[in-house]
């Protein structure tokens, strides 16, 4: 793989190298009435962000079970300059969501949520990923965004949903309510921006981030441009097919992880 400098391409994760969140996630906080996806929230006791519907099953059939991503992968891809890579990943589950470790020619480090087919990430270089969250939402028919969130240092997954006020498309204005993994409610106004072929998203309590569209699901990474994300759709023969990018930049590389 070839090692991009993480700062000018705001994603040198163009090996999403080992993604090591090394030290066991700990528990993030948040307060209870303001926190949406932000990681200016984290304690080891708590966690921070947003809020599902709680779905009754007992008069439906029982949802299909999430794919098992967890294990060794060998990875290829290519940088958003087209350059070639090739190393390693591992998955682990820690609780409710992942550690992403990827070794590529340099080492970097996440949290993942899985969301049905699609596990998204946020990442880092080095080896752990504090200071990065990630969230996943699902877009709905008229509009409103189902999210799932998590951030490194807790083993434990927020919800969030977002209503449109104003926009069309992904682009827009949203009222957010959420859930944080504590079970405290919170609120916050949420826009989404086009980036280029990507999207900015801002929340109210001051954090942002940069997602990637992929059909009727966006994958957002928080944290700033030092932080990347990834989003995958896991394949029918187990493999996870990626599209990653970063902060501060409009450009996406792709990858592959093969399980050994």
């Amino acid at each position: 793989m070839k090692q991009l400098n993480w700062i000018t391409t705001t994603i040198l994760v163009g090996a999403l190298g080992a993604l090591a969140l090394g030290c066991n996630l700990s528990k993030t906080s948040s307060n209870s009435n303001t926190n949406s996806p932000s990681n200016d929230n984290k304690t080891s006791n708590s966690s921070s962000s947003p809020a599902s519907n709680a779905q009754d099953h007992s008069k439906s059939a029982a949802p299909a079970p999430k794919p098992d991503i967890a294990g060794k992968y060998n990875i290829t891809g290519t940088n958003p300059d087209g350059a070639a890579y090739k190393g390693t990943m591992e998955v682990i589950a820690r609780g409710d969501v992942y550690q992403f470790r990827w070794d590529a020619g340099s080492q970097y480090d996440g949290v993942g949520v899985q969301n049905g087919n699609i596990i998204a990430v946020s990442f880092t270089t080095g080896s752990n990923g504090k200071g990065c969250g990630v969230v996943d939402y699902d877009i709905q028919g008229d509009g409103t965004l189902d999210g799932k969130w998590g951030y490194w240092g807790t083993n434990e997954m927020g919800t969030e949903t977002a209503t449109r006020t104003g926009g069309s498309s992904l682009v827009g204005e949203y009222d957010a309510t959420g859930k944080n993994p504590d079970g405290k409610q919170y609120k916050a106004k949420l826009t989404v921006e086009p980036a280029g072929s990507l999207y900015h998203f801002v929340w109210s309590n001051n954090s942002d981030g940069v997602g990637i569209k992929r059909g009727n699901n966006v994958a957002v990474g928080i944290g700033g441009t030092r932080c990347g994300f990834v989003t995958y759709q896991v394949q029918s023969d187990g493999s996870l097919d990626g599209l990653w990018g970063g902060g501060g930049s409009d450009k996406t590389g792709t990858e592959k992880a093969v399980k050994q």
